[in-house]
C-alpha cells in the first residue's frame, strides 16, 4: 500500500471565468472562505425540557477573500470596480484548482455566481519595505468540489 500525502496548499490557481485573464491576473497570494455551514432552526417541544430539537434549514456559504500582490491593469479589478462603483452587478463563476506537482488539478472548487463586495489595498507605509497587497472579498451563491 502507498504512502499517502495530503496536498500542499501553496499551489494553487484561481480563475474568474469569462475573463482572458494573463498570467499575472490569476496569481493570488491567499484564498480563504471556501467553507459551508449547515444552517438549523430550534424547535422547543412542549413537555420536552432536557433538550431542544434542532433542524436543518439550508447551507451557508462565506464569502471568499482573495488576496494577491497589487495589479494596475487587471480585468478582474476593472470587473470589482464597475459592480462596487457603478454597482454595474455582473456575477461571475469561479474556480479555484489545488494543484499536483505537474500543475493539474486534484480538486478544484466551482464558485457560482459571485461578485465582488469589498476591495481594500493594504497600507502603505515608508518605513517598510513590503508589497502593496490588494484584498478582494466575493459573495457566491454556492460551490460544487471536483476531484482530479
Amino acid at each position: 500500500m502507498a504512502n499517502y500525502y495530503p496536498p500542499v496548499s501553496f499551489h494553487f490557481l484561481v480563475e474568474v471565468l469569462g475573463f482572458t485573464a494573463n498570467r499575472h491576473d490569476v496569481r493570488f497570494t491567499e484564498v480563504s472562505g471556501l467553507a459551508v455551514d449547515l444552517e438549523t432552526e430550534e424547535c422547543i417541544e412542549g413537555g420536552e425540557n432536557r433538550f431542544v430539537q434542532k433542524y436543518p434549514t439550508r447551507a451557508k456559504y462565506q464569502e471568499l477573500v482573495l488576496k494577491r500582490g497589487l495589479l494596475v491593469d487587471s480585468e478582474v479589478t476593472g470587473w470589482i470596480r464597475a459592480c462596487i462603483e457603478d454597482l454595474a452587478i455582473a456575477p461571475k463563476n469561479v474556480d479555484i484548482k489545488l494543484l499536483n506537482d505537474e500543475h493539474q488539478p486534484l480538486i478544484t472548487w466551482h464558485l457560482v455566481n459571485a461578485y465582488p463586495t469589498k476591495w481594500s489595498v493594504s497600507d502603505f507605509n515608508a518605513a517598510s519595505n513590503t508589497v502593496s497587497i490588494e484584498t478582494m472579498q466575493l459573495f457566491y451563491q454556492y460551490f460544487t468540489v471536483d476531484r482530479g
